[in-house]
């Protein structure tokens, strides 16, 4: 693999409820089944990891086009929701909203920075055109 960086994580026992451990041991966890799934909830579940990583990276792409743009922010926060739903052929699938605060800045320039913001972040061009993804700007 040719990347300028590359994260390891092993899972091992049952997936769901299993463990993760990722190869630098920062992550070394017990993995559970949310209870809405049936599960006991008492560990950490991919969908939690999966919205804390895209919120953190589509944080730093919106900090990143702002400063690239020549426009100050401050105290800004993305909230991730992710969910999980069965698809009706079969399987399941993701959905994602990214809630978007940017205080002290007009709803236009605000919503032109998010929406610049999704086409930078390595998660939203993983995911775009295989799940929806909404982003909704929303007052501080």
């Amino acid at each position: 693999m040719d990347a300028l960086y590359v994260a390891e994580a092993l899972s091992t026992g049952p997936g769901r409820n299993g463990h993760v451990r990722t190869s630098d041991g920062r992550i070394d966890t017990a993995m559970a089944s949310p209870v809405e799934l049936g599960g006991s909830g008492d560990g950490l579940n991919p969908e939690l990891f999966f919205a804390a990583g895209y919120a953190a990276c589509y944080h730093n792409a919106l900090q990143r086009v702002a400063r690239e743009q020549g426009v100050a922010i401050a105290d800004t926060a993305v909230g991730a929701k992710v969910g999980l739903d069965r698809r009706p052929e079969g399987g399941f699938t993701l959905q994602v909203e990214l809630e978007v605060v940017i205080p002290d800045l007009d709803p236009a320039t605000a919503q032109r920075l998010a929406d610049d913001a999704h086409q930078v972040c390595p998660y939203s061009n993983a995911t775009r055109g295989n799940i929806p993804v909404t982003i909704r700007v929303v007052e501080d």
